[in-house]
């Protein structure tokens, strides 16, 4: 059984019929995490487009965890935020968010940022992209072997994310991912065949 699980993020549009797809993936296998990902919103928007999916994955105990924004994560009371290089300090989210939040941090292909992350008290770290991706542009390349030097030296989860798929994950697990972070290989076509395909290789 692998220890690896997975990590739905959501595409950019989450209106109207996303909510019963994400309730079908949801169904389709184990999910371990679900996060919340709209640009060019604002916040009054995104809270109401978050709600109704927030409530789905209350209902499944899958952690909701909002992208890039501290305020809409504590208005939602949100199980956590990921933070991007400019998204805000650790340290501030943990003050705002409380204890028990989860603080992911994007720390691309740098050893450097990941261990600076874990130091200031990230919950996980994501390293990324490891396969071309479309969901967003590709500046930073990372190898397998950086997620196996990661597990080596820490105790803190990481996030394998960029364009990874059921056909070509299996290098990530066998690399050291904790999770994988997931979106159009999932939201680009049947949701529920991609999860299935994922469980079965998590398996």
């Amino acid at each position: 059984m692998s220890d690896c699980q997975l990590y739905l993020i959501s595409p950019l549009d989450v209106a109207g019929p996303f909510v019963d797809r994400l309730a079908h993936a949801l169904d389709a296998g184990p999910v371990a995490a679900f996060q919340f990902r709209v640009k060019n919103v604002d916040e009054h928007q995104a809270a109401r487009l978050a709600e109704p999916l927030q409530r789905i994955c209350a209902d499944r105990e899958v952690a909701f965890i909002v992208n890039d924004s501290i305020s809409l994560a504590k208005r939602l009371g949100a199980d956590g935020v990921h933070l991007g290089q400019g998204d805000g300090e650790i340290a501030d989210a943990r003050q705002r968010l409380g204890r028990e939040a989860q603080i992911g941090v994007t720390c691309h292909n740098s050893r450097h940022l990941a261990m600076e992350a874990g130091e200031a008290g990230a919950d996980y770290v994501a390293f990324g992209a490891f396969f071309p991706t479309t969901t967003k542009q590709t500046e930073y390349v990372a190898e397998p072997e950086l997620l196996t030097w990661w597990q080596a030296l820490m105790e803190i989860p990481c996030v394998a994310i960029g364009g990874i798929t059921p056909a070509n994950a299996a290098p990530l697990v066998a690399a050291g991912a904790d999770f994988l972070a997931v979106s159009n290989a999932v939201w680009g076509g049947d949701e529920v065949a991609a999860v299935k395909a994922f469980a079965a290789l998590l398996a």
